[in-house]
C-alpha cells in the first residue's frame, strides 16, 4: 500500500496528494505523516515545491473533514434521541435529553476542538462528525478545519523536506506521538466514564 502510494505522488503529484489526504481523513489506510513527509521529501527529485504541496495537502483535508461534516448532519438531534431511546442506551442510563445537551455543549465549547483536533491522530479526523451533528456553523467549522489542517501540513511537508532522505524518521517519532495520544484518549475515557457512572450512582 505505501508502494502505491508513493507511485501515485511521483506519477501524479500534487493531485494525488490531494486525492489521497482527502481519503486519509475520511477512511486512514495510510497515516497522513507518511503521504506528507514523503511529500515533502519528494520536492528535491521533482518539480513539486514545498508551498504548493501543502496547498494541495490542505484542499484534500479540507474536502475529505467536509465529507464526514455532511455525514454528521445526517445524524440529526432526532435521529440521534431514537438511537439513544433503545432499552439498551437506558439501561446504560442515558435519558432522553442527554443528547440536546451533549450538543449544545459542543455548540458551546466544542468548536475550538475542530481547530486543535485537526492537529491529533485519529481525532484529526473523527472531530467533523460531531461538528456536523451539533449543526456546527459551516463557515466557522471551514475557517477552523482550513487553519489546523494548514498547520498539520506546514510542520509534516516541511519536516519531510527538511529530512530528505531520511524523512522515515519523521514517520517514526509520529507514530510514537499517536500511541502516546491514544494512550491519552483511552485513560481520559476510562476516566470520564467512571466519574460520569459515578455521579449517576448519586444522582439515583
Amino acid at each position: 500500500m505505501t508502494n502505491i502510494v508513493f507511485d501515485l505522488i511521483n506519477q501524479f503529484g500534487y493531485l494525488a496528494i490531494s486525492f489521497l489526504i482527502a481519503i486519509e481523513n475520511i477512511f486512514p489506510p495510510i497515516p497522513s505523516e507518511v503521504i506528507l513527509s514523503f511529500a515533502g521529501f519528494a520536492t528535491h527529485h521533482s518539480q513539486m515545491t514545498v508551498p504548493l504541496v501543502i496547498v494541495a495537502a490542505t484542499v484534500g483535508a479540507v474536502l475529505g473533514a467536509i465529507i464526514l461534516y455532511w455525514i454528521g448532519t445526517l445524524l440529526n438531534e432526532e435521529r440521534l434521541e431514537k438511537i439513544f431511546n433503545h432499552k439498551m442506551f437506558k439501561m446504560l442510563g442515558f435519558k432522553k435529553g442527554d443528547v440536546q445537551k451533549a450538543i449544545a455543549w459542543f455548540d458551546k465549547y466544542g468548536t475550538g476542538a475542530i481547530f486543535y483536533g485537526r492537529c491529533i491522530p485519529v481525532i484529526r479526523s473523527l472531530i467533523s462528525i460531531p461538528a456536523g451533528t451539533a449543526r456546527v456553523k459551516f463557515s466557522k467549522f471551514l475557517i477552523y478545519t482550513t487553519t489546523g489542517s494548514l498547520i498539520w501540513n506546514i510542520i509534516l511537508v516541511s519536516l519531510g523536506s527538511y529530512m530528505g532522505e531520511n524523512w522515515q524518521v519523521i514517520v517514526t517519532i509520529f507514530e510514537e506521538y499517536s500511541l502516546v495520544i491514544t494512550g491519552i484518549i483511552v485513560i481520559a475515557l476510562v476516566y470520564g466514564s467512571f466519574k460520569w457512572y459515578k455521579n449517576k450512582i448519586k444522582a439515583d
